[in-house]
C-alpha cells in the first residue's frame, strides 16, 4: 500500500480507506496529499481485491481546501513529490476526482470542515456521510476566486440549480442538515461516527457482485447526460454482459440456496 506524509492508506477488509492526514491545517490540500490521493485511486482501480473506497480526514476535519502556498512550492514541504507533478501536470485534478473516476464506489466520511476544495472533492464521490457538526461550502467567490475544481459544472447536476447557484454565488457555509436537505450528502450521523457509518455502507457494497457494482456505477455516470432512449440503449450495452459472468450465476445459486454469495470477479 502507498501513502505519503499527508495521506494514509489502510485496508479494512475489501475496503481501501484513504485518510487526508494534515490535521494541523484542517487537512488543506498539499502536494504530498494530492500525490497520495492519486496513487490511492490507482491502487484501488488496479487491485481486484478492493471493492470499495472510503475517503475521510484525520483530526476531526475532512478538508479545508487547497493550500496554495504548499502547492506552489513556497516552502520545502513535499518537495520530494514535485517531480510527480512535473511529469504529470494533470495529477492534482486526477487526485481531486476532477479528471479521474475510480471504478470502485467511493464513500465520503465527513467530519468538521469540508469547504472550498473539500466540497469540490466531495462532488467526485458516490455516497456521502457527514457528522452532525460538519460544515460545507464553496467560499471561493468571497476571496475573489473561482471554484475551478468542477463545481460550476457538477453541482447543478447533483442538487437543484437554485441551491447550486446559491452555494456558488454566496460563498456561505452550510450545516450538515442543510447539506442533506438539498441533496449534497445522503446521511447525517452523530459526530465522530461518520467513518463507522461509511464503513458499514462499504460492507454492504462489498457483499454484492463486484462486476455488477462496477457496471452499475459506470452506467449511472455514462447515461447521466444522455436522452432517455440513448441512456436505455447504453444501459443494455453495459448491463447484458454482466448476466453472462460466473458471478451472476453464483448470485442466482446463492439466492436459491439461501446462502451468502461468494463472488470471484469472473
Amino acid at each position: 500500500m502507498g501513502g505519503t506524509e499527508h495521506l494514509t492508506v489502510q485496508r479494512e477488509g475489501a475496503t481501501l480507506v484513504l485518510t487526508l492526514n494534515r490535521p494541523e491545517a484542517k487537512n488543506a490540500l498539499s502536494l504530498p496529499m494530492l500525490v497520495g490521493l492519486y496513487d490511492g485511486w490507482v491502487e484501488a482501480d488496479e487491485d481486484d481485491a478492493v471493492r470499495s473506497i472510503v475517503l475521510t480526514g484525520a483530526g476531526g476535519a475532512f478538508c479545508a481546501g487547497m493550500d496554495l502556498k504548499a502547492l506552489a512550492g513556497k516552502g520545502m514541504e513535499g518537495q520530494q513529490h514535485r517531480e510527480r507533478l512535473t511529469a504529470d501536470p494533470d495529477l492534482h485534478w486526477k487526485a481531486m476526482l476532477r479528471h479521474h473516476r475510480p471504478r470502485k464506489p467511493v464513500i465520503a466520511a465527513v467530519e468538521g470542515h469540508c469547504v472550498a476544495g473539500g466540497t469540490e472533492i466531495l462532488q467526485g464521490t458516490d455516497i456521502r456521510v457527514a457528522g452532525e457538526s460538519a460544515t460545507f461550502g464553496l467560499f471561493e467567490v468571497r476571496r475573489g476566486l473561482f471554484p475551478i475544481g468542477g463545481s460550476t459544472v457538477r453541482l447543478q447536476r447533483q442538487i437543484p440549480r437554485t441551491h447550486a447557484l446559491e452555494m456558488l454565488l454566496t460563498g456561505r457555509p452550510y450545516s450538515a442538515r442543510e447539506a442533506a436537505a438539498i441533496g449534497l450528502i445522503g446521511h447525517v450521523v452523530p459526530d465522530g461516527t461518520a467513518l463507522e457509518k461509511a464503513l458499514a455502507i462499504a460492507e454492504q457494497v462489498n457483499a454484492c457482485g463486484p462486476l455488477a457494482v462496477e457496471a452499475v456505477k459506470a452506467s449511472v455516470y455514462e447515461t447521466a447526460e444522455l436522452s432517455e432512449s440513448e441512456g436505455l440503449a447504453a444501459e443494455l450495452k453495459r448491463g447484458w454482459p454482466v448476466f453472462d459472468t460466473a458471478d451472476a450465476k453464483e448470485g442466482a445459486r446463492a439466492f436459491a440456496e439461501r446462502r451468502p454469495a461468494v463472488y470471484r470477479r469472473e
